[in-house]
Protein backbone atom coordinates (compact mmCIF):
# COMPACT_ATOMS: atom_id res chain seq x y z
CA UNK A 1 0.00 0.00 0.00
CA UNK A 2 1.53 3.49 -0.78
CA UNK A 3 1.12 6.31 1.21
CA UNK A 4 0.40 9.88 -0.62
CA UNK A 5 2.52 11.83 1.23
CA UNK A 6 0.92 15.68 0.54
CA UNK A 7 3.28 17.64 2.32
CA UNK A 8 2.68 22.07 1.75
CA UNK A 9 5.51 24.20 1.16
CA UNK A 10 5.32 27.71 2.23
CA UNK A 11 7.88 30.87 2.51
CA UNK A 12 8.52 32.71 5.86
CA UNK A 13 11.05 34.62 8.17
CA UNK A 14 12.86 33.06 10.61
CA UNK A 15 11.97 35.11 14.01
CA UNK A 16 13.99 33.47 17.02
CA UNK A 17 16.55 30.64 16.90
CA UNK A 18 16.17 28.19 19.43
CA UNK A 19 18.09 25.68 21.43
CA UNK A 20 18.14 22.10 18.92
CA UNK A 21 17.85 23.60 15.79
CA UNK A 22 14.43 24.48 16.33
CA UNK A 23 13.49 28.13 15.09
CA UNK A 24 10.44 30.29 15.55
CA UNK A 25 9.09 30.86 11.42
CA UNK A 26 6.37 33.58 10.22
CA UNK A 27 4.64 32.81 7.57
CA UNK A 28 3.39 35.05 4.51
CA UNK A 29 0.11 34.20 5.84
CA UNK A 30 0.98 35.81 9.21
CA UNK A 31 0.68 32.69 10.63
CA UNK A 32 3.61 31.81 13.17
CA UNK A 33 5.20 28.57 13.31
CA UNK A 34 7.77 25.83 15.13
CA UNK A 35 10.32 24.48 13.00
CA UNK A 36 13.44 22.45 12.93
CA UNK A 37 16.35 21.93 10.63
CA UNK A 38 16.05 19.12 7.92
CA UNK A 39 19.15 16.75 7.67
CA UNK A 40 20.80 18.07 4.76
CA UNK A 41 20.65 21.58 6.02
CA UNK A 42 22.58 19.93 9.05
CA UNK A 43 24.45 17.67 7.35
CA UNK A 44 26.48 20.73 5.15
CA UNK A 45 26.04 23.12 8.23
CA UNK A 46 23.86 25.69 6.63
CA UNK A 47 23.27 28.26 8.87
CA UNK A 48 20.16 29.77 10.02
CA UNK A 49 19.99 33.25 11.56
CA UNK A 50 17.06 35.01 12.92
CA UNK A 51 15.70 37.46 9.72
CA UNK A 52 16.61 34.65 6.70
CA UNK A 53 13.68 34.23 4.38
CA UNK A 54 13.23 30.14 4.44
CA UNK A 55 10.79 27.46 2.63
CA UNK A 56 9.20 25.11 5.40
CA UNK A 57 7.75 21.96 4.50
CA UNK A 58 4.29 21.28 7.05
CA UNK A 59 2.52 18.23 7.22
CA UNK A 60 -1.30 18.15 6.90
CA UNK A 61 -1.58 16.62 10.27
CA UNK A 62 -0.11 19.76 12.68
CA UNK A 63 0.31 23.03 11.24
CA UNK A 64 2.02 24.47 13.95
CA UNK A 65 5.11 22.45 13.09
CA UNK A 66 6.99 22.60 9.95
CA UNK A 67 10.80 21.39 8.90
CA UNK A 68 13.43 23.88 7.15
CA UNK A 69 14.24 22.85 4.13
CA UNK A 70 16.05 25.70 2.15
CA UNK A 71 17.21 28.96 3.18
CA UNK A 72 17.33 32.07 0.83
CA UNK A 73 18.75 35.30 1.40
CA UNK A 74 17.61 37.90 3.72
Amino acid sequence: MELNRKNLRKTGIVLEALPSTHFKVRLEDGQEIMAHLAGKLRMFHIKILPGDQVQVEMSPYDEKRGRIVYRGSR
